[in-house]
């Protein structure tokens, strides 16, 4: 089969940092899809496996944790979805990813391609989704669907692929009023259609931004890049008895002057459940076809910024040095072989 992968970390700038390869086809495991994949999206967690992961000698490292694609063929245990089902999923991260013509992957992280959906819309939402649900209902405990109550939300990073679905999530689903940060007028743009109720500029000190907005102390934040510098300026801003939550990697996280003010802090790792075998790994299904069906109602809507081109080696050299900058807007997606 066709895949992309790399023999050797190296920086994306390196023509072989990614290769277009030929893999023996996989057999599914008992509880595995057997997955022809038809569309990707990139996320951070690919750029920074594919610096810290060195394949074995001799073997390849396929990388990829978002797809959407029709199942082939189930293990004899699976029973949630049949051969010609349509599929998205985020797969496991100890496992070879979706940058292949056939993938692997359980079926009890996996849900029903909302139907309204393209493959490439499709396929820009479910490892984000899943970041942002866990987050906001599991993690900081959120009431799923209550309007009532109240409260805020700081989203930083908001046109980020996280923040873009976090934002629908929070806006259309609580009653929650949603502050996103934003620094360039086309990621402000782009929060704004995504739901954000306020935005502030994240290049000045957050404590302050909300104070010249005239926004008071806010309930919860969702910190989703930049932690180490903003963390300062989040002991500040965030009310006392409230909640933060981070995604990114901060080689250092004192919470020390969250004590004074009784805020919990929570970490979200989307991956947790398929890497740890939980007894409740059936949520992630759960949980993605929900977000299936919310789509389909048009209460969600994918956040699918740019279909780069074909899933090969040269455009997803590009696709990673984008997320690499920083500089991404929603998701981007590769779709085909």
């Amino acid at each position: 089969m066709k895949a992309v992968g790399y023999h050797q970390s190296k920086p994306i700038a390196e023509p072989d940092s990614l290769l277009d390869l030929e893999l023996p086809d996989p057999m599914p495991g008992p509880r595995d899809l057997l997955v022809r994949v038809e569309a990707v999206s990139v996320n951070p967690v690919d750029t920074k496996m594919r610096m810290r992961t060195q394949p074995a000698e001799g073997q390849a490292q396929v990388l990829g944790w978002d797809a959407a694609g029709t199942v082939e063929a189930v293990g004899a245990e699976a029973t949630l979805f049949r051969p010609g089902d349509a599929v998205f999923y985020a797969g496991a991260i100890d496992r070879p990813g979706s940058n292949s013509a056939l993938h692997l992957v359980d079926e009890r992280i996996v849900g029903r391609k909302p139907a309204s959906l393209d493959f490439a819309q499709a396929a820009a939402l479910p490892l984000t989704a899943i970041t942002a649900w866990e987050l906001l209902f599991e993690r900081l405990g959120v009431p799923y669907g209550v309007k009532s109550g109240g409260g805020s939300l700081l989203v930083i990073g908001g046109a980020g692929g996280v923040g873009s679905i976090l934002i629908q999530l929070a806006s259309r689903l609580t009653g929650l009023e949603v502050i996103a940060t934003a620094s360039r007028p086309e990621t402000v743009e782009w929060v704004r259609a995504m739901g954000a109720h306020r935005v502030i500029d994240h290049r000045q000190p957050l404590d302050e931004a909300l104070a010249a907005a005239g926004l008071g102390p806010v309930d919860l934040v969702a910190s989703l890049t930049a932690t180490e510098t903003h963390l300062p300026a989040i002991a500040k801003l965030i009310a006392p008895q409230g909640g933060l939550a981070v995604i990114d990697d901060p080689k250092a996280l004192d919470i020390l002057p969250f004590k004074r003010k009784s805020v919990r802090v929570c970490w979200e790792f989307m991956f947790v459940r398929s890497l740890f075998g939980t007894p409740d790994m059936i949520e992630v299904h759960r949980l993605l076809n929900e977000v299936s069906a919310l789509v389909d109602a048009g209460v969600l809507k994918t956040t699918l910024a740019e279909v780069a081109g074909p899933i090969d080696a040269a455009t997803l050299r590009r696709v990673h040095a984008l997320v690499e900058s920083g500089k991404a807007i929603g998701k981007t997606v590769l779709a085909g072989f």
